[in-house]
């Protein structure tokens, strides 16, 4: 019989879905497991859920819980898109590199188009370049343009390059949609409303993630237009993504909410970021890769390091290039976390 891997011993930075429910997540989750309520999504909790997003958009918008971003993102893309469209992404970005061809399949095949551009962002000139490369019927037609926000580099968009982006998409006949799965940390980075980053620069739909801000399990797919999401709950059905007891995926959201954890742990995990970045700034060997606006740090140090730090118990995610690793904090990392992941960095630099 195989045995399951032990629970580690320490916080780690491989991602911020090591971690565990924030407790504020998990008294809600409680407090919705107490007698019967109606299913598939027909519950106070989940209606709840749904008018507290309402309110911290500050629009009428429509709302949906799906178990993952993967199929959320998928979901989207396949309402928006037609089988010959197409969606604009950068090159780095969740849709194409790590979602294992999902928006593909859930549309039918619906083309990924990817962009460059600096620090994970997309340059607005690419998305004009890829539109009008082509116009005849042999080439998958745009029609979506997917910004990631906050961006897989851990870069943060800011209103005016939202702002950009989005005359960019209207220019040129396309929906707006943003894969939100560190939206939080966007959001506290930038220290704004949500409605600035999303509704009022022209965001069609988000799909805002929750499970790497401390829930268990669910992300919250947000309409802006509500004519945009007819039939949408046809098609989470048919992706079985229509929880059955859909209340143990919202009930975490109105605690969420309520309490404002979603801001003050996703600022939490921006500040160990920084916390991180400025401590590893004085140890020979590293080279910091960019300045976190998020809940990471990349880095770049020499490969035998990653061996040697992975036998003293740590786990990070090589990324980018030979030598790199990405350093994610999470909801509940500590300064103290960071302080001992930083001092046997610096003992591996001083024994090499």
């Amino acid at each position: 019989m195989r045995h399951p891997p032990k629970p580690f011993d320490r916080r780690q930075f491989a991602s911020d879905n090591y971690a565990g429910i924030c407790p504020e997540a998990w008294n809600s989750l409680q407090q919705a497991n107490q007698g019967h309520v109606m299913a598939y999504g027909d519950d106070p909790w989940t209606t709840r859920a749904s008018d507290l997003l309402r309110d911290l958009f500050e629009i009428d918008c429509e709302v949906f819980f799906c178990f993952n971003g993967t199929a959320a993102n998928s979901m989207v893309i396949a309402h928006l898109c037609q089988s010959y469209h197409s969606v604009i992404c950068h090159q780095l970005a969740h849709v194409e590199t790590d979602e294992c061809g999902g928006p593909e399949f859930f549309s039918n095949g619906t083309k990924i188009l990817t962009v460059d551009g600096p620090d994970g962002k997309i340059d607005p000139k690419g998305v004009g370049s890829m539109v009008t490369r082509r116009k005849d019927i042999h080439y998958p037609k745009p029609r979506v343009l997917s910004i990631t926000q906050a961006t897989e580099m851990g870069t943060v968009y800011t209103i005016d390059e939202l702002d950009a982006l989005s005359e960019a998409a209207k220019r040129h006949h396309l929906r707006v949609h943003m894969d939100g799965a560190r939206f939080a940390n966007a959001v506290a980075s930038l220290d704004v409303a949500p409605k600035e980053i999303t509704w009022k620069v022209g965001v069609d739909v988000l799909c805002f993630g929750g499970t790497k801000n401390g829930l268990p399990v669910g992300e919250a797919v947000v309409f802006f237009h509500k004519d945009m999401a007819a039939e949408f709950e046809y098609r989470c059905k048919q992706a079985g993504q229509l929880a059955s007891k859909m209340r143990f995926i919202s009930a975490p959201w109105v605690g969420m909410i309520e309490t404002g954890a979603w801001l003050t742990h996703a600022a939490s995990a921006n500040a160990r970021a920084q916390h991180l970045y400025r401590s590893l700034q004085s140890v020979p060997g590293v080279t910091l890769l960019a300045v976190p606006q998020a809940n990471s740090v990349f880095i770049e140090m020499p490969l035998d390091w990653h061996e040697t730090l992975r036998e003293r118990g740590w786990r990070f995610y090589n990324f980018i290039a030979a030598g790199g690793a990405r350093l994610m904090c999470s909801w509940d990392t500590t300064d103290a976390d960071v302080d001992m992941l930083v001092a046997d960095i610096r003992q591996v630099a001083s024994a090499g």
